[in-house]
């Protein structure tokens, strides 16, 4: 029997918004098959593909680097940090959008990958996703940085208060080496304990952001 592997990732589409403002990818073909044939022998082909994409796009994990110029980038990021974590999902339905630190009170984090369930990603692709987003008090991630969490991940547009210019939540977790995913899908599919949770961005020096396949691996 295999473990059970749960997808937490939206997946990156052509001109697919993710953040309002920010530019859709474009997705196409550097090297088409068809062009292709004439550099290899009869019926090989392959396909190159391009894309063109800002950093934050789709589901994305954030590293210090983000939000801070000397701070680690994601070339420099523990792979520790980002893979084989046990995880724990928290479920803030209940909670309003400002997820205060007593959405937290009695959980373990020391360690563990926090993974923050709201449901706002029942939104993706729509234009309520990028108004009314919960998000994460000061006070809130305060308590797992405290807490030891080693990485914290929401399924909504931003986990930040996006008119707070200060972005108290990237600014304490990422000044504690935390890392950060937002946008991220299927938590509902989740127990709330009992798996081990795997983000890992590409390895791009002088970087500070960049999509992942995040994904769950239940234990059995």
């Amino acid at each position: 029997m295999t473990n059970k592997l749960i997808d937490l990732s939206h997946t990156i589409e052509h001109e697919m918004i993710t953040y309002k403002g920010l530019p859709a990818p474009i997705i196409c073909d550097f090297l088409s098959r068809e062009d292709s044939r004439k550099h290899y022998s009869e019926g090989t082909e392959f396909s190159i593909g391009k894309i063109e994409m800002v950093a934050n796009t789709g589901t994305y994990v954030d590293s210090p680097f983000h939000r801070f110029i000397d701070g680690i980038d994601l070339s420099e990021l523990p792979l520790e940090s980002l893979v084989d974590l046990e995880g724990t999902v928290i479920h803030v339905q209940n909670f309003g959008r400002a997820i205060t630190e007593k959405a937290f009170e009695g959980i373990d984090a020391k360690g563990k990958a926090v993974l923050i369930h709201t449901d706002w990603a029942r939104h993706w692709r729509t234009d309520q996703y990028f108004e009314g987003h919960p998000f994460l008090t000061k006070g809130a991630a305060e308590f797992l940085a405290k807490a030891g969490a080693a990485f914290v991940g929401i399924d909504t547009y931003n986990i930040d208060d996006t008119t707070d210019g200060t972005r108290p939540a990237h600014t304490i977790l990422l000044s504690n080496k935390i890392p950060i995913c937002e946008h991220m899908c299927g938590l509902e599919m989740l127990p709330d304990i009992g798996f081990r949770f795997h983000a890992a961005p590409v390895k791009v020096k002088a970087f500070g952001t960049f999509p992942v396949r995040a994904y769950a691996v239940l234990e059995k």
